[in-house]
């Protein structure tokens, strides 16, 4: 990656993540949470039932991501992100008890920018396609809720010089929109 890209350890403040701007090219190391659209809904029915979510949202990441099943040696088979606009029903309300990025493939709704916008949060984008190279940045994987879907479970892993780039940033700059 390149070599102006910058460093990102979750969680993610408020301040550091106002600070990222569209365009600018990061590595992620740490523990950030998987999860994709079936993952997501249970989620929201939790919050909706007054539970706690299995994971502290307060400065999350969270990758749109359905791993593949790991070959032997490996943490995780390929893992490429999805398509970031399924989980647009749910991010608002991720956001807003302190979801701090996210990180798929695609643009975001206008409601998702704004609940952005309004609580301090961004978008990464990850190449589609390279989901074998994107494995080889998590070093570790374990389900920690829904087990029972597969691969779209809800996980933590922890990433190694993860490479994304700022699509969305929390003052509403788009690498979608001109």
């Amino acid at each position: 990656m390149e070599s102006n890209s910058i460093q990102i350890v979750p969680p993610l403040s408020e301040e550091a993540a106002r600070r990222l701007v569209a365009g600018t090219p990061v590595r992620i190391s740490g523990v950030i949470y998987a999860a994709r659209d079936a993952a997501h809904k249970r989620m929201i029915a939790a919050l909706d039932r007054g539970e706690a979510l299995p994971f502290d949202p307060r400065g999350a990441i969270i990758y749109y991501v359905g791993p593949t099943p790991s070959a032997p040696g490996q943490v995780v088979g390929a893992a490429g992100p999805t398509t970031s606009y399924r989980m647009d029903a749910y991010a608002p309300r991720l956001i807003a008890i302190g979801l701090r990025g996210m990180i798929g493939k695609g643009d975001r709704s206008p409601a998702v920018i704004e609940f952005m916008k309004r609580h301090g949060a961004v978008y990464f984008a990850a190449t589609g396609g390279a989901g074998a190279l994107l494995a080889k940045c998590i070093t570790a994987s374990r389900v920690i809720a829904y087990e029972d879907l597969g691969p779209e479970a809800l996980r933590e892993m922890t990433v190694r010089e993860f490479p994304a780039i700022v699509a969305i940033d929390a003052g509403g700059r788009s690498l979608y929109r001109r």
